[in-house]
């Protein structure tokens, strides 16, 4: 098919969501990888049909290997190819626990999704990518991490969430470099405090930081917000950028005295 492809992770509602919408709404095909059953994700699935693009929904865990697989053959089964991989999956600890009674159960359980699982997911989509690219199939590829603000800022109470973050910042780095000669563009997108179901149980604790003036930009950060960055990263406009860092996040980066 002529139309470019996007595969997406933790695309069924959230971040991911609005990703999803964004680029189906310019024509690119989709593929929306979530972890709830097809039954679930119908709504979802339909509003991104609204858009005329062609959407496909693969249920899998990036965590597991053999998914992981069924996940980017399935794309490949229905679209042909794969010119966009946005890596968004990924979990929070069950439980907030501090750094000095952080368990091990909960390290393997965060580091599995967010890091283990984005990383080799990566590693499988790039070498599919190169080999297109050397064929002449694809023009424009693109892989783009959804990190988060966490790569750099301490949650003491969440030290696992922070360190796959963290390590994801390395991981754009290896790839971008590794990938650049097969033109290849990998970039980082570090959202703040954005409004999705994640962030619903404390948003009486962020409405009030962030009118106290938490970020410049004195409000949450919605999906869309991440979706617009997605999908500059996506056109030509960076086409002299690799392993950027944007940050979407009103400015909470900012060193302030």
């Amino acid at each position: 098919m002529d139309r470019r492809v996007a595969l997406i992770t933790g695309a069924s509602r959230g971040i991911g969501l609005g990703i999803a919408a964004k680029l189906a709404g310019t024509g690119i095909a989709v593929a929306i990888v979530g972890t709830r059953p097809p039954e679930q994700v119908e709504e979802a699935v339909k509003s991104l049909e609204d858009s005329g693009s062609p959407v496909l929904y693969v249920q899998g865990n990036i965590a597991c290997g053999e998914d992981r697989e069924r996940i980017v053959s399935g794309c490949v089964e229905r679209f042909g190819k794969i010119d966009i991989l946005v890596n968004n999956a990924g979990v929070a600890p069950k439980e907030r626990l501090d750094i000095l009674s952080t368990t091990e159960e909960s390290m393997d359980h965060v580091l599995g999704i967010n890091l283990k699982g984005t990383f080799f997911l990566t590693q499988l989509v790039a070498n599919r990518m190169a080999e297109w690219t050397a064929a002449g199939r694809l023009t424009e590829p693109r892989i783009i991490t959804i990190s988060s603000v966490s790569a750099y800022a301490n949650s003491l109470n969440r030290a696992e969430y922070c360190l796959s973050k963290a390590a994801l910042a390395m991981m754009t780095q290896l790839f971008a470099e590794r990938l650049a000669e097969y033109g290849i563009h990998v970039y980082e997108i570090r959202p703040g405090i954005i409004a999705t179901d994640m962030t619903s149980g404390v948003k009486e604790k962020y409405d009030a930081m962030i009118a106290g003036g938490l970020t410049p930009i004195k409000r949450w950060g919605y999906p869309e917000d991440v979706a617009k960055a997605v999908l500059a990263m996506c056109s030509e406009l960076f086409a002299f950028s690799t392993g950027d860092v944007i940050n979407v996040d009103g400015g909470f980066h900012i060193r302030r005295l």
